[in-house]
């Protein structure tokens, strides 16, 4: 059962503004100009746009490694530059660096002892957060083995190490293939069960769409539109009607009635459709069970 997503937000940006100093005498640009939104505690909150739009410098600002040129962040109640508001944040930037030479068991433990785990504690904090991010038969290979997708698992083990209550992530899953990218989506849904808020930029759409609660729209430092996915992407003028099995002898009806309505048109009629990850990973089933069945 999902945590109740609390009133109070957990993120607050107010009219921020971040601009970058000129060269050689140029005008310095605006990356955001007066980005606005709210995060409620528990809540997942996804900020989508083109590459260059503004979503990492958004972050950036918020996680304290840039200053705001004007406005303000706070991270449960408290200014997001404060040491205390970078305690509760766990953050994974769009490519991490990671040590090659460690195995993925050495890099959490190495992650873990910064946070001040030692002992005990640290060895279950470790093999926990390398089952949760499905790395435990890799543990002890060396990251410099690992392909893109399990760096970022990786990279997910230490947002998590120090238990955050805000996990920031960049891009979580660029440059990951589809069934990597459904274990990283996987991982977010795990968080939001256990309560953490979690706030992600992408640029993939549908990524976006299947696990956050509210979306922000970011176009050349714009917040252009911002709601829940419902909110969105429902439009007043279209129905939607899915049926399964619907015998001809209904279909004719529903044809009468529309041909009734002289305002009504039927822009599309037939199976619905999948997505191309659906297809990819109900492939990828098949090829494991034929497997199975053979054994």
């Amino acid at each position: 059962m999902s945590p109740k997503i609390d009133s109070s937000p957990a993120v607050e940006i107010r009219d921020l503004h971040k601009q970058f100093r000129g060269t050689w005498g140029r005008r310095g640009v605006y990356a955001v100009k007066g980005v606005s939104l709210a995060i409620p505690e528990g809540g997942v909150y996804g900020l989508v746009g083109p590459n260059g739009s503004g979503k990492s410098t958004v972050m950036k600002t918020l996680i304290g490694l840039l200053k705001p040129t004007a406005g303000v962040c706070t991270v449960f109640g408290h200014p997001a530059r404060a040491s205390r508001s970078r305690r509760e944040i766990g953050f994974l930037p769009e490519n991490p660096y990671f040590y090659k030479f460690l195995t993925g068991e050495e890099t959490v433990r190495f992650y873990g002892r910064l946070c001040g785990l030692r002992g005990r504690a640290l060895k279950e904090k470790t093999a926990g957060l390398l089952a949760l991010v499905g790395l435990e038969e890799a543990a002890g290979r060396r990251l410099g083995g690992y392909s893109k997708g399990m760096l970022q698992r990786i990279g997910m083990a230490q947002a998590l190490v120090q238990d955050p209550r805000l996990v920031v992530l960049d891009e979580p899953t660029a440059g990951v293939d589809p069934l990597g990218s459904r274990v990283i989506r996987d991982i977010i849904l795990e968080m939001k069960r256990r309560g953490a808020t979690v706030f992600l930029c992408s640029h993939l759409l549908e990524q976006v769409q299947e696990v956050c609660d509210r979306v922000g729209v970011l176009y050349q430092g714009v917040l252009i539109a911002e709601g829940t996915m419902d909110e969105l992407t429902r439009s007043s003028r279209r129905q939607k009607i899915l049926l399964e099995d619907a015998s001809p002898a209904l279909m004719e009806r529903i044809h009468d009635l529309i041909e009734e309505d002289p305002a009504a048109r039927l822009l599309f009629e037939g199976n619905a459709a999948r997505s191309l990850e659906e297809v990819f990973l109900e492939g990828i089933r098949r090829q494991i069970g034929g497997r199975n069945a053979e054994r």
